[in-house]
Parts: structure tokens; C-alpha cells; sequence
């Protein structure tokens, strides 16, 4: 996984300053995983936290590379890589942009924030993102989960139609995508809160996520979306980094027939293939007459 924007770096997690010294550093790792050792009553979290931060500066080699802005081994970047070889097999239809809308208002705030008349060479400068505020980082977090689930979803196959941000109201209110394929139809959220999140009377809930309710607002966005095209979802679901959660799928909540669900973003294929359990799969002739209701009533931010 790479570094998140919003997660706190491996010098914090560890509680120690970017100039710490070898020793300084070692004793600091000894510290955090006897308090947050499982075996001790600790939190499991915590605990494979301070061992992913030991590994990204632990040793001479890996803490250069990460001082020097390296990304973790991932799928994700946070600049955009060029476009490798295509796929000889059809992929899903997709339409939309995803992560377009928070990417542009990452840029627009970051540029505000750095000040008129300042030349902004790189915006996705390691460095200077980790110094940016907390809410200007959130979006280029939540925008690179967008991406990273679009580029899952692509591999779906032909039998997937996806609608990526779909509005729902103010751009900030939209669905980051809209799924329909054999197993019924989705309304998809790509989080990244930075931190652990748990589940708590149907939400999410956690240190980063403040006062959000991130599974009643999905709700009433689907709902906006549902009235439009006439349709009803098989499940709305939460996609989380696989770290920030413990199950790899949990159904919180079911309402009118839809399922309320929490997904690691491994998980979140096989979601879609094999469908929430005890649902109901819709049929062919069904799922053609609400890909056609979608796509008269879909509109992108």
C-alpha cells in the first residue's frame, strides 16, 4: 500500500522526529510494539501499523528511499503513470471520470494554499503534500481510492456497465460509481479516512472520520439517484483500504431491500461477481431495462 496523504507518516506512527538517529529510531520501534502488542492487551491496528512504518525506515536503504519521497510498492501513485499495455479482452463499459472532480479541486485548493503568484512545479510533490492541510489532502486521498477502484472495476468484463461520479446534487454529494452487472446494482463510495474505521448501529465509525456518517449520506445519495431512473439498488457499499478495516466484508444493514455493506478493496471484486449473500441476482431482461432507465438519468459532476 503506498502512503496515504492523510495517514500519518512512519516517523509518527512511531513518535519520533524526521532527524532521529539509528538508535533513537530502534528504541522508538522496541517502545511502540510492546504497548500496542496484541499479546499485552494492544490493538492489533496499531500494532501491524508500527511494523509497516519499521519497514518503510527501518533500515539505512528504505528510510533513504522514503525521505526521498518514494512511493510504497503498489498499484496506486500519486502521480499518474503512463498508460502500460491494453487488455486484449473486453473490459467493463465505463463512463464518467473518476476521481475528476476531487483531483480538480485538490489542484484548485492547492494552489490557493500555496499563494498567488507562487510557481507550483509539482503539486504532488511528497513533501509538499504532507504539508498541506488536513482537508486538501483528504480529497487527493479520496481521489487516488476513486482511481484505484476504477482500474479494479475495469476488469470486471463486458457483462459490467459503470458510471463513475455521479451526481447526486452539490458535486461534493456525488456516488463515486455506480455499478450494474449480473449480481444486481451498486452505489459505490472509495474511502480513505487515513485510519482504522469500525463499524457502530449500522456506520462507520473512527478516529479520522470526525463526525461523518459516511454510510447515511451514501443512502441518501442513492436515493436521489434511485427516484431519477426508477430503480432499486442491490446493495450500497463502502470500499475501504484493506488495512483500515478487519473484515474483508461486512454487512452492517439492510433497508427496503438493500444491503448496507463495508468491503476491503481486495474484496470488492468478488462482491461484485458473486453478489451480497442471500440476495436475489436480478435477471437478463432486467438488468438491460435499468442499465437503460441509468443511462437517461445519469449526470456526471
Amino acid at each position: 500500500m503506498p502512503d496515504s496523504p492523510i495517514a500519518a507518516t512512519p516517523y509518527e506512527v512511531l513518535g519520533v522526529s524526521p532527524r532521529a538517529t539509528v538508535d533513537e529510531l530502534r528504541r522508538a520501534y522496541r517502545k511502540r510494539l510492546r504497548e500496542v502488542h496484541p499479546d499485552t492487551g494492544g490493538d492489533p491496528a496499531k500494532f501491524h501499523a508500527v511494523q509497516r512504518a519499521w519497514e518503510r525506515i527501518g533500515s539505512p536503504q528504505s528510510r533513504a528511499a522514503y525521505d526521498a519521497g518514494a512511493p510504497a510498492d503498489s498499484h496506486i501513485a500519486w502521480e499518474a503513470r503512463p498508460a502500460g499495455r491494453q487488455e486484449s479482452r473486453p473490459q467493463a463499459r465505463s463512463h464518467g471520470h473518476p476521481g475528476g472532480w476531487r483531483r480538480e479541486r485538490y489542484l484548485t485548493l492547492m494552489r490557493e494554499w500555496v499563494g498567488r503568484g507562487v510557481r507550483l512545479d509539482n503539486p504532488y510533490d511528497a513533501a509538499l503534500v504532507r504539508s498541506a492541510p488536513l482537508d486538501i489532502r483528504h480529497l487527493l486521498a479520496d481521489a487516488l481510492a476513486e482511481e484505484s477502484t476504477a482500474r479494479v472495476l475495469s476488469h470486471l468484463g463486458i457483462g459490467y456497465t459503470i458510471w463513475h461520479d455521479v451526481a447526486t446534487g452539490l458535486p461534493e454529494n456525488k456516488i463515486d460509481h455506480v455499478v450494474l452487472g449480473p449480481s444486481g446494482l451498486y452505489a459505490l463510495l472509495s474511502e480513505d479516512w487515513g485510519g482504522a474505521v469500525r463499524i457502530r448501529r449500522g456506520e462507520l465509525i473512527g478516529e479520522s472520520l470526525r463526525a461523518e456518517r459516511p454510510m447515511h449520506e451514501l443512502a441518501a445519495r442513492a436515493k436521489v439517484l434511485a427516484r431519477a431512473a426508477r430503480v432499486s439498488f442491490t446493495a450500497l457499499a463502502i470500499v475501504v483500504p484493506d488495512q483500515h478495516f478487519e473484515e474483508a466484508l461486512a454487512v452492517i444493514g439492510r433497508a427496503r431491500g438493500t444491503a448496507h455493506v463495508v468491503v476491503q478493496a481486495s474484496r470488492m471484486p468478488q462482491l461484485l461477481r458473486d453478489g451480497v449473500p442471500g440476495m436475489v441476482r436480478p435477471g437478463g431482461t432486467e438488468i438491460f431495462e435499468v442499465r437503460t432507465r441509468l443511462h437517461a438519468a445519469v449526470r456526471f459532476v
